[in-house]
């Protein structure tokens, strides 16, 4: 068998990339590689002559089956999909957070610590002490907006 075959050559791109998919997972390699054995097919029966030919062939064999395929090979395989919170406000809210430098009265901004950081923060406009606990209202720009947090015996 000669290396220069064109025909060779497709099959081994074919199964090259089919066990590509190992280390690739996703379901399109595999697609990709079978595309390449349908062309080394076509050009063993002769119905395609030239590279030309079967570049289109592959193109056209390529995105048929992933159009026909993918869905079917992702249900068998699966794999992970979750949606996260993308909403950073819904994950503030209801925090608690210690504050680091006194906040207020009024609008006078001081420091809280909150997960793991210091932020800047505002009150409800009473005074709130160093230490003190609070919870977190909301974010205004880069700012947290607490109040205290107080304990229910």
């Amino acid at each position: 068998m000669e290396f220069s075959n064109p025909i060779f050559i497709w099959i081994a791109v074919g199964i090259v990339l089919m066990l590509a998919e190992i280390i690739l997972p996703g379901g399109i390699v595999i697609f990709l590689g079978a595309a390449c054995l349908v062309v080394a097919g076509a050009l063993t029966l002769g119905w395609v002559e030239g590279f030309v030919q079967a570049l289109t062939l592959w193109f056209i064999s390529a995105i048929v089956l992933l159009l026909a395929f993918r869905q079917v090979t992702q249900r068998l395989v699966g794999g992970d999909s979750h949606v996260d919170n993308t909403d950073e406000e819904f994950d503030l809210y209801n925090q608690v957070a210690v504050v680091k430098t006194a906040i207020g009265p009024a609008q006078q901004q001081g420091r809280v610590e909150f997960q793991g950081s210091e932020w800047p923060a505002l009150g409800d406009g009473s005074e709130i002490p160093v230490g003190a606990r609070v919870r977190v209202i909301c974010r205004e720009n880069i700012a947290l907006v607490v109040e205290p947090l107080t304990e229910q015996a």
